[in-house]
């Protein structure tokens, strides 16, 4: 399946690309230099413009090196851009180090995934099936 990428002017080299063949998502570059400030989100441009098709997303997910090397984190992750949105994809990226990091145009900063959704109907119930977890969550299994 084709899908249309669009990039902001003398933004070529931007162009999302997987590393390997198989991988499964795209890197996104930024499109400026930009320094990250501890303790606060900054949305982040990569100069991509995309028209998804009705019945697809593409999905902004955290480069790992970054999170584990510097602290770095994609405040709404994942992130989801949907088929009728046709802006600029943006990052918004969080800096949880106690340093500035500066990231430089072309710099990889966050991946993107397409996926197909499903086709589902949402049917209002007056009851649902007992399970055996049930209602519980946020920490219900004690595990730290």
């Amino acid at each position: 399946m084709d899908i249309k990428i669009k990039l902001y002017e003398n933004c070529g080299d931007l162009m999302p690309a997987k590393a390997h063949s198989d991988d499964a998502a795209y890197d996104l570059r930024s499109r400026c230099d930009i320094e990250l400030v501890p303790g606060v989100s900054t949305l982040v441009p990569t100069g991509v413009f995309i028209e998804l098709p009705v019945g697809y997303e593409a999905q902004i997910r955290p480069r790992s090196g970054l999170a584990l090397k510097h602290d770095l984190m994609l405040t709404n992750s994942p992130g989801t851009i949907d088929a009728g949105y046709r802006g600029e994809i943006g990052v918004i990226m969080y800096n949880a180090g106690k340093e500035k990091f500066s990231i430089s145009r072309g710099d990889r900063i966050a991946q993107m995934v397409i996926c197909r959704l499903p086709e589902v109907t949402l049917v209002e119930a007056d009851s649902l099936s007992d399970t055996v977890r049930g209602a519980g969550g946020f920490g219900s299994t004690a595990v730290r």
